[in-house]
C-alpha cells in the first residue's frame, strides 16, 4: 500500500474541505466508490454522517471495514 499522503479537495453538504490521506486508501477508496456505483464525493459525504472522530479516519476505518467484510 502506498504510504505518501495525498490531499484532495471534496464537497461535503455543498462545502469545499480538503482531507489528507495516504495515496492506498484513496485508491481503494475510489474503487469501493465505483463498485458501489456512486462518486468518491457521495461516499465521502456518507462517511461524513456516520463518524466519530475526524474525517480522515473516518475514511480509513471505512475502508478498513470495507475490505474485512470482502475476505
Amino acid at each position: 500500500m502506498m504510504a505518501e499522503i495525498r490531499k484532495r479537495s471534496v464537497k461535503i453538504a455543498g462545502h469545499r474541505t480538503s482531507v489528507s490521506i495516504e495515496a492506498g486508501f484513496w485508491d481503494a477508496l475510489k474503487d469501493i466508490a465505483a463498485a458501489k456505483d456512486k462518486s468518491v464525493n457521495t461516499l465521502v459525504e456518507e462517511i461524513d454522517r456516520d463518524r466519530q472522530g475526524n474525517l480522515s479516519s473516518a475514511i480509513r476505518l471505512y475502508v478498513l471495514k470495507y475490505l474485512q467484510k470482502k475476505a
